[in-house]
């Protein structure tokens, strides 16, 4: 060998012993740990290695590269003190590896690694970035902040607060948040916030989970139909049979209705249905069994609605009835209406004898508290009319009228010329009179007229009154002006060709509102209490006449 070839080997030999000596040991690589952060928030991490102790220097770099190495100084941005490695403001550039090396004086080496990726704050929604998801059935399901920043909340004593869907919830501090009464309304993304302070300066750092709410299945058996153990049928007509069956809630599977057996003989169609109610979520399974044409053999079989849910099973047995003819329904029917047509026909003829049996035992209260002497005043008028006319009206009103009023039904009548007084003034003693009294009584002849002419004339029987126009202008006063008294109207006689056009315009009014009451003169019934004219008189007239006065009182 010549001593250029020795030279070199020995220079090669020198060059390798020199690179080893300031090569750096073997080291091993942990566990890496990934985070995806957001931009412009602030992010801190610390390694824990239970194993190591803390007061040994680690030396930060990025990307594998000593070249990278990061600053210990607190007022940069990116900074590391030990084993706890400061973000202050994420930026997209700070997406990477980053590197802590620990070397033993033993000359053990560890590398700690955490990959780094920065996110737009704008694409916060992406599942990717999410620190995993929340899936529980519980009724109240507790949401826990992910561990970073629960790390950093409790290093640097910061400030919880929870978001869902990125909107703020109320009162919510706390690193774990509970869902109460959780449904699927409550799904969604929940986003916990640290707020804190390093060296003087406010920070945030946020991670988001996703909550999944999955709903319990209660499982349930339950007959909907049949309800009845008997259904109407008609022979030889077909007919549907309804079987349900609720089998509980959430529950899509495992719930079936049937018919059993439904193939007994041909005819028979069976169809079955499952339908998850919303939102009750409740699940009803239906079959319906299709008879083409019921038989009589139908009338003596038993249909058994069967329902099968889970581990539970429910049956209901049905049996067909006959329907019964409709001829006895319409029959009964048609007894019924006559029945009430009957009774109908029987109140409107027989409602005054029914009023009047009745009267007695449901005496008006109001009649307590009138004190009027009198149940009816009784005007009438004498003038144009013929003989025969005056002597129907005088014994109608001097004889008839009392004896059938006041002696058979106790009521209290005035009278012009029989309850008059002599001497006394005739205007005054009207006006009193009608105020005492509780009931007009117009007595209507062929000649009555307004008496505007002539308001008085004495009849040709001594024992009469007759009544001229002041009567019949207090009266009808009292009766349509005051409504202190409703007025009986009964017609003596035919009306005449005139009508009732003679009349006073009120009085005319009263006639257009209620019929006069026509007296059969000449019949049996005329002076019978009990005739059908009477019964409408007493009806008109009060429930209970007047208490009886003795004569003083009335003067």
């Amino acid at each position: 060998m010549d001593a250029s070839r020795l030279l070199l080997l020995i220079f090669v030999v020198m060059s390798t012993s020199e690179c080893s000596e300031t090569a750096d040991p073997l080291c091993v690589d942990k566990d890496k740990v990934s985070r995806y952060l957001p931009e412009g928030e602030a992010f801190y991490h610390k390694f824990d290695d239970q194993n190591e102790p803390t007061h040994e220097e680690l030396t930060w770099y990025k990307n594998n590269s000593k070249i990278e190495y990061i600053s210990s100084d607190e007022k940069e941005r990116v900074h590391y003190h030990g084993g706890e490695l400061f973000f202050l403001n994420l930026l997209p550039e700070d997406s990477g590896i980053y590197t802590a090396r620990r070397i033993k004086p033993s000359g053990e080496c560890k590398n700690y690694i955490i990959e780094v990726d920065v996110f737009d704050a704008s694409d916060r929604r992406n599942p990717d970035y999410f620190y995993g998801d929340t899936e529980s059935s519980d009724k109240n399901i507790k949401v826990p902040c992910p561990e970073p920043v629960t790390k950093t909340c409790d290093r640097f004593g910061g400030n919880f607060t929870w978001y869902k869907n990125f909107s703020l919830l109320q009162g919510n501090h706390l690193a774990e948040l509970w869902v109460k009464n959780a449904i699927k309304d409550h799904e969604g993304i929940y986003t916990c916030i640290c707020t804190w302070t390093h060296n003087h300066k406010v920070y945030n750092s946020s991670a988001s989970r996703m909550l999944i709410v999955h709903e319990l299945e209660a499982h349930d058996c339950e007959i909907l139909s049949p309800i009845n153990m008997e259904q109407f049928a008609d022979e030889g007509y077909g007919i549907k049979l309804n079987c349900s069956v609720f089998c509980g809630t959430n529950v899509n599977h495992d719930c079936q209705a049937d018919w059993v057996p439904v193939n007994q003989k041909d005819g028979y169609n069976q169809t079955t249905k499952l339908v998850i109610e919303n939102p009750s979520k409740s699940a009803i399974s239906t079959a319906i069994l299709t008879i083409e044409k019921v038989s009589a053999e139908d009338f003596v079989s038993e249909f058994q609605c069967t329902g099968t849910c889970a581990f539970k099973e429910k049956s209901a047995t049905l049996t067909l009835k006959r329907r019964e003819s409709i001829i006895p329904l319409v029959l009964k029917a048609v007894f019924v209406f006559f029945f009430c047509v009957f009774a109908a026909v029987l109140v409107k003829c027989f409602a005054i004898d029914l009023a009047l049996l009745f009267r007695p035992y449901f005496p008006h209260s109001g009649h307590n508290k009138d004190a009027r002497l009198y149940d009816a005043y009784v005007v009438y008028q004498m003038l144009s009319m013929d003989k025969a006319t005056e002597e129907t009206l005088s014994r109608f009103v001097t004889q008839i009228l009392p004896s059938v009023l006041e002696e058979k039904c106790g009521y209290r009548l005035f009278i012009h010329g029989r309850d008059d007084i002599p001497g006394e003034d005739r205007l005054e003693r009207v006006e009193d009179s009608i105020k005492q009294s509780r009931r007009l009584m117009v007595i209507l002849t062929p000649g009555s007229s307004s008496g505007s002419e002539n308001t008085d004339q004495c009849p040709t029987s001594t024992q009469n009154s007759v009544i001229g126009g002041f009567d019949w202008q207090v009266g009808l006063h009292h009766a349509l002006v005051q409504r202190e008294m409703s007025v009986i109207l009964i017609q003596l006689g035919d009306t005449g060709p005139q009508g009732y056009t003679h009349l006073p315009a009120g009085l005319q009014h009263l006639i257009r509102k209620s019929a006069p009451l026509r007296w059969p003169e000449g019949s049996r019934a005329a002076a019978s209490w009990n005739s059908r004219f009477w019964k409408r008189v007493r009806y008109l007239m009060p429930a209970t006449p007047a208490n009886k006065c003795p004569q003083s009182a009335v003067i």
